[in-house]
């Protein structure tokens, strides 16, 4: 009995994404690609290419999506910095690593909640791997949000430009 309980806590403690939030995570992911159920697969990055990339890996924030075994995307679980604090966010790709949607899941401040607008995060769909935008040029800015729009547009920047590294490094 001894044994189970500490194996739970291990397990409960090596997958860091609150279950709450991996709620709201499976509810998109079901959504974005019209299907019933799919499982989830951790994708593990060594420590050597991990510390080559812009956005680093933990060993829970990046899965692959597979329906009956079979590819269909991937999703990223990240955090950003805001004004004075930090929110989580959904990055959905394809099997092709284009982004079919992002997703805010927490935002904790009381100013610039703006940035979880559908409106707003669409600038960042069918971006991928290599791609690079702007603030204010390719994606539009956002009064009373600068700080979380700004910081959401270099977290992207900085995903895809680590996908790109994955993927020239035989990774993904």
């Amino acid at each position: 009995m001894k044994r189970i309980f500490i194996l739970f806590i291990a397990i409960s403690l090596s997958f860091s994404i609150p279950k709450n939030m991996l709620k709201k995570i499976d509810k998109e992911v079901l959504l974005v690609f019209n299907i019933a159920s799919f499982s989830k697969e951790i994708i593990i990055i060594d420590k050597d290419v991990n510390s080559s990339l812009t956005i680093p890996f933990q060993k829970d924030n990046f899965f692959k999506i597979l329906v009956d075994k079979d590819l269909i995307g991937y999703f990223y679980y990240g955090k950003a910095p805001s004004k004075t604090d930090e929110f989580d966010f959904l990055v959905i790709f394809d099997d092709d690593l284009i982004i079919k949607k992002i997703k805010i899941l927490a935002y904790r401040e009381d100013y610039g909640m703006e940035i979880g607008s559908k409106r707003w995060l669409k600038q960042f769909n069918n971006l991928s791997k290599g791609d690079q935008v702007k603030y204010q040029k390719d994606i539009k800015a956002i009064s009373g949000a600068t700080i979380s729009a700004k910081s959401m547009t270099k977290a992207v920047n900085d995903l895809l430009q680590s996908l790109t590294i994955l993927q020239n490094k035989n990774k993904l």
